[in-house]
């Protein structure tokens, strides 16, 4: 290492000892793999799809090994990560204490033990997905295609965690899914079955949020917070409820945000394309933005023989589309 490198080296180093208040991380406690979690989340599921995931060709002959080996995976490997976020926010770190093992263990098993339950709600998500959208071809297309179930799909499981009592690794796993589908779901969020994300990208769902069961979402819903309640010294109070309520049967066309913790959609309700919401709307309702007025003028057409103009034709053009293959 010549000296510069050295220098460069010295510098950095001092940023750590120097300043130990800025984001950094020396501890005897590992964080979670993020890199595991992703693989775990793979194994789930394998689980939650058998046949889609996983080996291909799996049979019925095989499926009592394939499943007893990704359960017995899942619970080695989920046990240990959550071990790592236990052990780093527990408050009374002691080397003899066992609740952090005993928790981690607790956790691990109750995930796998809400399982069959969750394979029911996502049976009931697939074919909401079918039945709302028209281009759907088939369980098989949904399941292995469609951005929206997978986003879905992640954030149940992540949620299972909440509910345990974990933070970190539900984030990580929806923030997996956020980066792969554009799809922001928050493991907080409470979502019925026989929920729908159409297209899915840019939709954002906030930690607060409440959906009822068959709610349809389009592209580019926001159901975001309208502000921050604070206390009485200006800090932010976390978990306050914040974003909206949206009950059943709800369909929200792409681009409408819908900001609020006091803010409820009522059941069975159409909120139109670009809408922007902060009161509550009694159910049945339809809301849509007060129209624009179009106009459509005539523009003059290029002067023959100018830059503008299109090439002449060397044939005719079709009449009629080719037969499809």
């Amino acid at each position: 290492m010549n000296k510069l490198l050295r220098q460069l080296t010295a510098d950095l180093l001092k940023t750590f000892q120097d300043q130990p208040d800025k984001v950094q991380h020396f501890d005897s406690s590992p964080l979670p793999d993020k890199q595991e979690i992703y693989r775990i989340l793979a194994d789930v599921q394998f689980l939650l799809f058998p046949g889609y995931f996983g080996e291909p060709g799996l049979s019925f002959d095989a499926i009592e090994e394939q499943i007893g080996y990704r359960v017995a995976h899942v619970f080695e490997r989920l046990r240990t990560q959550v071990l790592r976020e236990s052990l780093h926010t527990c408050r009374y770190p002691n080397p003899s204490c066992k609740h952090c093992h005993d928790y981690a263990g607790m956790v691990a098993q109750n995930l796998l033990a809400g399982l069959p339950a969750l394979r029911e709600i996502l049976d009931l998500d697939v074919k909401a997905a079918f039945r709302n959208d028209p281009a759907a071809t088939s369980f098989d297309e949904i399941i292995f295609s469609y951005p929206g179930l997978e986003a879905i799909t992640i954030y149940r499981v992540a949620h299972l965690l909440v509910e345990q009592g974990l933070a970190l690794i539900p984030r990580i796993m929806t923030e997996y899914a956020h980066s792969r589908t554009g799809i922001d779901i928050h493991p907080g969020a409470r979502i019925g079955p026989g929920f729908f994300i159409d297209h899915g990208t840019g939709v954002v769902i906030g930690e607060t949020t409440d959906i009822g069961c068959n709610v349809t979402l389009y592209q580019g819903v926001t159901l975001g917070a309208l502000n921050f309640p604070r206390d009485a010294q200006g800090n932010v109070i976390r978990r306050a409820k914040r974003h909206p309520t949206i009950e059943a049967e709800v369909v929200i066309y792409a681009g409408a945000t819908i900001l609020g913790g006091n803010t409820v959609i009522g059941r069975g309700s159409v909120i139109g394309g670009n809408v922007w919401l902060t009161e509550s709307v009694p159910p049945y309702s339809r809301v849509v933005m007060a129209k624009s007025e179009l106009t459509i003028t005539p523009r003059k057409p290029p002067e023959p023989g100018s830059a503008a103009a299109p090439a002449p034709s060397s044939g005719s053009a079709p009449t009629s589309r080719p037969p499809s293959r």
